[in-house]
Parts: C-alpha cells; sequence; structure tokens
C-alpha cells in the first residue's frame, strides 16, 4: 500500500503545477486582448491610419488653395500688378460698375 501513495501525486501537488501554466495563460490573455483593442492596439491603429489618409486628402486639398490664392495675391502685387484683377476686385468689393456696362441681377442667391 505504501507504492500506491509515493506513485499517486497528492492533490495540492496537482494544484501548484497548474498554477504557474495558469498564470502565466491569464497574463498572455491579458496582453493579447490588449495588443488588439488597447488605446494604443492593432484595432486603433487601423482606425488611425484610415484618419491619416483622410488628413493627406485634406492637406492636400488645402495645399491646391493656398498655391491658388499665393498666385492670386502675386497679381496685385504692386512689382506684378494686374489691371484686370485689380480692377475686377475693386468693383466686387466697392461694388462700382463703369456707367457703359449692362448690368444683370441674380436674384437667385446662389454664390458663383
Amino acid at each position: 500500500m505504501e507504492t500506491l501513495n509515493l506513485i499517486r501525486p497528492s492533490r495540492n501537488l496537482r494544484l501548484r503545477d497548474a498554477l504557474v501554466p495558469l498564470v502565466a495563460a491569464i497574463a498572455i490573455a491579458y496582453f493579447a486582448y490588449h495588443a488588439m483593442h488597447g488605446r494604443y492596439g492593432f484595432i486603433n491603429w487601423l482606425a488611425l491610419q484610415d484618419r491619416v489618409e483622410t488628413l493627406h486628402g485634406e492637406l492636400k486639398e488645402v495645399r491646391g488653395e493656398r498655391e491658388r490664392l499665393e498666385r492670386r495675391v502675386a497679381l496685385l502685387r504692386p512689382e506684378s500688378l494686374d489691371p484686370d484683377l485689380l480692377d475686377e476686385r475693386a468693383r466686387a468689393t466697392l461694388g462700382y460698375a463703369d456707367p457703359n456696362e449692362i448690368i444683370i441681377l441674380d436674384r437667385s442667391g446662389r454664390k458663383r
């Protein structure tokens, strides 16, 4: 009968042997969850990549608009003054018209 006790592990020994793998599995599950769903996880990283692409598109549009405006401003500088553009801006800003011009009013309210 004594040989049976030596072969069969006690209940306390089985629990102690299973404790380390159990804690390791819980730690791995914790880190795996946060690697996917955490603040800096994979899912948020994908969302940030989409946001970066969107913002790059907006940046490209804004840069194009800025370049267009810079070209118009350059035409209004004294060293490269464009008389037609100056006349257009003065008339639009001040509301002036030449006596020989025909003015057509657009009452639809749409901007052009």
